[in-house]
């Protein structure tokens, strides 16, 4: 932005932009319930506003690691990028005339919320859940990338509810769960599960994103710990060392339950996750059974987008009270909630059907945490054995 632009604040085409985010930023949850009506039900997961092509949707809860990966990095871009002439109606004009290259470029310079980074992604290619082995294939991608068509669809639907257009861009991407028409980053949504074998009971997590903070999903409530798909910093080693499911989570769930940073010193090294103390407790957690992760499907919100693996981390209270006894209120991304409704078994929420029911069907949550407390009380009997 130049100093005369500086000096003559907003053009109209941006003070109508900021108008709009500020309306879709309020709303978020009220219009995903809405976008999702343009949908039939049987793409809607477990009856929420989630959507899923049936390929993502075990009959019955995987283990993660029988999920292969494959990572091509050959492969050059292709479906929408959010640069066509479709999407001018939410890339507004500066003062001098010119128009924002991307919806995230606009994001940036008018309404940047506190973490709001470009870095390397795995994008998401194909991804088949639907056998006893699921299969999931990457390639590289960037963080706004995914940003500058399911933010800015996100934006036109929300300027479409005022009255201000029709919604060409979304109706270019045409089925949300087709991964060729866009570019796709992943989040891994994981539902923490607290379970006291002595007393049969089980308690959760939940986190409230703060729309300050966060660029996708603020004012919605979401299950913790959450994170895109992506290598711990953009030094080439990391490429192939972070290409794991269960690692990528294992740095969420210090950054997101234990308020760790996120200063791994992988731009110097790749991350030793067997030399990592937190790590290594872990994955010896695993090899006990003290705690079991499972995937439980994958699904697109319906109003942004964005695409998450529903993964849940079973614990053994002992384990659980043992690894985060120093548990976190807060984080960088918003507020961790371990109360919300009354009945809890230790630490957490009540997995209950009446607590599930309620955030599921009567709270602003997002449409992944949702899907995923759905699917989680579905399977209880597997998860709990």
């Amino acid at each position: 932005m130049t100093i005369d632009e500086r000096l003559s604040g907003p053009s109209d085409s941006e003070r109508e932009w900021l108008r709009v985010r500020s309306h879709l930023i309020r709303h978020r949850f009220t219009l995903a319930v809405t976008a999702a009506d343009d949908y039939p039900p049987d793409v809607r997961v477990a009856g929420t506003p989630l959507l899923a092509d049936q390929r993502w949707l075990p009959p019955v809860p995987l283990p993660l690691d029988s999920i292969d990966l494959h990572l091509d990095v050959t492969g050059g871009a292709r479906g929408l990028t959010g640069r066509e002439q479709l999407s001018e109606p939410v890339r507004p004009l500066r003062a001098n005339g010119t128009r924002y290259g991307t919806y995230s470029a606009a994001v940036a310079e008018l309404a940047a919320p506190a973490v709001f980074n470009n870095l390397p992604t795995y994008r998401l290619l194909a991804a088949d859940l639907s056998g006893g082995r699921g299969r999931m294939l990457f390639g590289r991608g960037r963080y706004f990338d995914a940003l500058n068509v399911g933010e800015a669809c996100a934006h036109e639907y929300a300027a479409h509810t005022l009255g201000l257009g029709g919604t060409p861009l979304r109706a270019a991407v045409a089925q949300p769960w087709d991964l060729t028409a866009r570019s796709t980053n992943m989040a891994i949504s994981t539902l923490t599960l607290r379970v006291d074998r002595t007393a049969g009971a089980a308690s959760f997590l939940l986190h409230w994103r703060d729309p300050a903070t966060v660029g996708h999903a603020g004012g919605l409530y979401q299950v913790i710990p959450v994170g895109v798909f992506q290598p711990s910093g953009t030094a080439p080693g990391n490429e192939r060392n972070d290409f794991d499911l269960w690692r990528s989570s294992i740095r969420e769930f210090s950054e997101e339950l234990l308020g760790n940073p996120e200063n791994y010193g992988s731009d110097l090294l790749p991350i030793d996750y067997d030399a990592w103390p937190f790590a290594a407790r872990l994955n010896r957690a695993r090899d006990r059974g003290q705690l079991r992760l499972f995937v439980l499907g994958m699904g697109t919100d319906p109003l942004t987008f964005a695409t998450d693996l529903l993964t849940v981390a079973v614990f053994d209270a002992p384990m659980f009270d043992e690894v985060f006894g120093n548990l976190v209120t807060a984080n960088n991304e918003g507020r961790v909630l371990s109360t919300l409704a009354a009945g809890s078994s230790g630490p957490g929420i009540a997995f209950s059907e009446q607590n599930v029911a309620r955030i599921v069907r009567h709270e602003p949550t997002q449409a992944a945490g949702a899907a995923l407390l759905a699917l989680a009380w579905r399977h209880r009997d597997v998860l709990m054995a």
